[in-house]
């Protein structure tokens, strides 16, 4: 939550690709309370409480809204760099059906720009100085999204492992990211994240040689925490790894 990773305590304003403002008055208590330890009482616990209550019940009007156009959504986490846009951008020469992408980061429209111009439906939204995206925020996204022509609706999140694994954005499934160049403590590290994972994906995997990566430890960690969950190794380089991923996909497409 915002208290470990340091959202800003105002109200935070996001601009969307429009140059739309829009204020959120669920985001007025975010604390880092590690930081202000006169501010980590029973009121402000009961505010944080009352914020995340209210994004959950956005979160399951989003579901619905989904569902009424029978479109899975998948929220897409990770910390910045492991690949998130990468992966939007080289399934689509695999899939065979439409997707469509919410974009999320602090500024620029840039990841958003790299999947337009591969012929991806993509809507950006800048959060400012919030780490995270929330159901409010996805919600207003979901608005200049033409759900009747796609089958899947994919959020990509703000690269975070902490704030959004506490915030549910109303998506059916939850796909964390983790590359090789980061290390093999990331997911012993962030354990809330990898709880919240329906599918784990170990990427940039063809840089395994260069790297001091275990990666037979690193799954047996993340099914420490989740046995149950789905684990895939993945570079964009190899087109079957992809595939594994869309096949992973449409394997959820049906199950619903």
């Amino acid at each position: 939550m915002c208290k470990d990773c340091g959202c800003s305590i105002t109200d935070h304003v996001h601009t969307d690709t429009h140059g739309h403002e829009h204020s959120h008055e669920h985001q007025e208590a975010h604390e880092h309370l590690h930081h202000n330890p006169q501010l980590n009482d029973k009121k402000t616990i009961d505010v944080i409480t009352k914020i995340l209550d209210k994004n959950d019940h956005e979160a399951k009007h989003n579901r619905a809204h989904l569902d009424g156009h029978k479109v899975l959504g998948i929220n897409l986490m990770s910390s910045p760099g492991s690949g998130k846009t990468a992966l939007l951008e080289e399934i689509a020469e695999l899939v065979d059906f439409k997707y469509a992408v919410v974009e999320g980061d602090l500024e620029t429209n840039r990841d958003a720009d790299r999947l337009t111009s591969k012929g991806i439906k993509a809507y950006q939204i800048q959060t400012g100085s919030a780490c995270h995206l929330d159901a409010f925020m996805v919600h207003k996204a979901l608005h200049h999204v033409e759900l009747e022509d796609i089958d899947v609706c994919f959020v990509e999140n703000v690269g975070n492992l902490v704030c959004p694994a506490s915030y549910d954005v109303g998506t059916h499934l939850n796909i964390v990211l983790v590359s090789v160049p980061e290390g093999s403590d990331k997911i012993a590290k962030y354990p809330v994240m990898f709880r919240q994972a329906d599918l784990v994906l170990i990427t940039k995997t063809d840089l395994l040689p260069h790297f001091d990566y275990d990666i037979e430890a690193e799954k047996a960690e993340a099914r420490k925490l989740k046995p149950n969950v789905d684990i895939l190794e993945v570079s964009t380089k190899d087109k079957e790894s992809l595939q594994r991923v869309v096949n992973w996909i449409k394997f959820k497409m049906e199950m619903r």
